[in-house]
This record gives C-alpha cells, structure tokens and sequence, in this order.
C-alpha cells in the first residue's frame, strides 16, 4: 500500500516526510482493518510534520481524520464481524500519526472500540474532514460546562474549529451563541479593544459573556476577552502563539472575585475511544440536520502521490483520495 511515512534519525534533525510503499497492516486482536477512502490533511498534522509533537515515535505513517469501509476484524463475536463492510469515519485523539500509524495511507488498523459508522447525510469526503474540528469543539465546550442558559462567545468563528462550535452550541440549546471573526458577518468584528468591550456589553446587557471558546490564540485578545467574561465565566482555549512570548499576565484578584476558570483544551490528549464517543455524540444532531459540515469544494482533492507537495507544503485545505 501507499503510506505518508515520517521519519526522524536524532530529534537535533528535522523530520523526512516521504510517500512510500509499505505491506499491509496485519490484523490483531481487537483491532479492524479499515480501508481509507480519504484522509484530510489537519493543520496538527503539519505540525507532526515538522516535528512539534514530542510524543511522535518513528518511523510513523501521519494521518488523524479519515472515513473508510471496515474490510476485515479478528474476532469470532457476530457483533464484531458485523462491522465489515461498513462505512465509517474517525479521528485520532492521541494514537493515530503520533504513537500508532495513521490514516494517510490506503489501509489503516483501527481499534474496534473506536468504529463509528458514518451517517448517510455525510459523503465519505465531509467524513474525512470533520474529526478533528467537532471533537475539538466538543471537548472545548464540555470543558467550558456550557449549558443551555449561557450566553457563548466564539473566537475565531469562521475557521473550522470555531465554526464547529457555534453548530454544536446551538444543538446543545446555548441561549445566545455569539461569533467574533474577522471576516463575514461576525456579531463582535475583532477590532480595537474599545469596541470589543462596547460591543460585548451591548449584546449582554452589561453582564458580560459566560463562556468564552478562543480558537485564535492571540494573548492581546485573550486579556480583552477575560475582562469580558461574567461572573463564575469561563474560558477555554485550543492553541497559542508558536512563536515569540506565550506569558499572559491578568488580574488576578479580579479573577478570583468573580470566580472564572481558565480552561486548556487539547485533541492531543484524548484516547481513541474517547474520540469515537464524541463522533457517536454528534451522531444525532447530524442525521437531524443540526450541524452541517460543510462543502466539499472548498477543499483540494489530490492523490498520495501529489499529497506532501500540494497538502503539507502550502496552506490549501486538502483531503487525500486514496482511490
């Protein structure tokens, strides 16, 4: 089969990223062997890429988010056997691309207690993006204890984690989603730090917001919109800046006064089980037309053999056609 493998001889040495043809995973216990219809390239896979996850071995085939058909299992269980020949689609949570091969490749083991059958609203290319994005933002507002009464504020809400959190907020009931971007038509457009604050207290009626989801990572912005939040607030975050300081200083008696929590929110620490669970999650709310994942043209299809040089060496959202 063809395979996007890693390969790294020293950490003081950049990792090699190279198409290859590798034997087929041989099946084990507990495990199914899927093949992969496509694969999207997710920007946590470009990082793996140049080597920004300690916790990649190698050599390592990358690869989080895929959709597939389950060709084969090793188990005797009726249940078990009854998964091949299902399409179904996934993502990585720790394992897959970092300790365990993943899904840029044709042919893929995937843990039996992490199958989750696709829903006809979604072709196989939707499948093949979302994984990564929804459990993002349902780890994010779990974390954050969004409920239906709250009033949640999404940084960065055009992108693909951001937009997956206004869908998921809405489906869970939130009483008011609000969305700060700086394209389309964003409720609260990131500009200068007086109007953000004029604007929020406008839209809240003063009372300021009670869950804040940033997926933009920018420290100026996170010290405005900490002072934005109301009482017992929280806000919850994806990422940082990669480069230049990362130290944010707040007002910490403040914070305390009003009870709000600071909450970190990492895919990368999640299991494949756990990951499943979210995909099982969303389930519902797709097949009742709740979230939308979005339109295939706005990615580039490309084969393996075009995928490193079109997918990891330029901005282009892309998915893998493993045809």
């Amino acid at each position: 089969m063809k395979a996007l493998q890693l390969t790294r001889t020293s950490p003081s040495v950049a990792p090699d990223l190279k198409t290859t043809e590798l034997p087929i995973p041989q099946l084990k216990q507990g495990y199914a062997l899927v093949r992969i219809q496509y694969a999207s390239i997710q920007p946590s896979d470009k990082l793996n890429a140049q080597g920004s996850f300690p916790s990649t071995t190698y050599p390592r085939v990358l690869g989080r988010d895929y959709s597939g058909t389950v060709v084969d299992i090793l188990s005797e269980n009726a249940e078990s056997k009854s998964w091949i020949g299902k399409d179904i689609y996934g993502t990585s949570g720790s394992s897959l691309g970092f300790d365990m091969d993943g899904t840029h490749a044709q042919y893929c083991l995937i843990p039996e207690t992490a199958l989750v059958e696709k829903p006809k609203q979604l072709s196989s290319i939707q499948a093949a993006t979302i994984g990564v994005p929804f459990t993002t933002a349902m780890i994010c507002l779990q974390r954050a204890q969004a409920k239906a009464d709250d009033v949640v504020l999404v940084l960065g809400a055009s992108g693909a984690v951001g937009s997956a959190v206004v869908q998921i907020a809405r489906a869970m009931g939130c009483k008011k989603v609000l969305t700060a971007a700086r394209r389309g038509n964003p409720d609260v457009s990131l500009g200068p730090d007086a109007s953000i604050k004029e604007t929020i207290s406008t839209l809240t009626g003063g009372k300021g917001v009670d869950v804040v989801i940033d997926t933009v990572g920018d420290l100026a912005l996170m010290a405005v919109l900490l002072e934005q939040l109301a009482v017992q607030g929280r806000y919850a975050w994806i990422t940082g800046p990669r480069a230049g300081s990362t130290q944010l200083a707040f007002d910490v008696l403040k914070a305390y006064r009003k009870e709000i929590s600071l909450v970190g929110c990492n895919s990368v620490a999640r299991t494949l089980e756990q990951t499943a669970e979210y995909l099982r999650s969303i389930n519902s709310w797709i097949e009742a037309g709740l979230l939308n994942a979005g339109n295939e043209a706005q990615f580039t299809m490309v084969k393996m053999d075009d995928a490193i040089a079109a997918g990891y060496g330029k901005p282009q959202k892309v998915v893998i056609d493993m045809s």
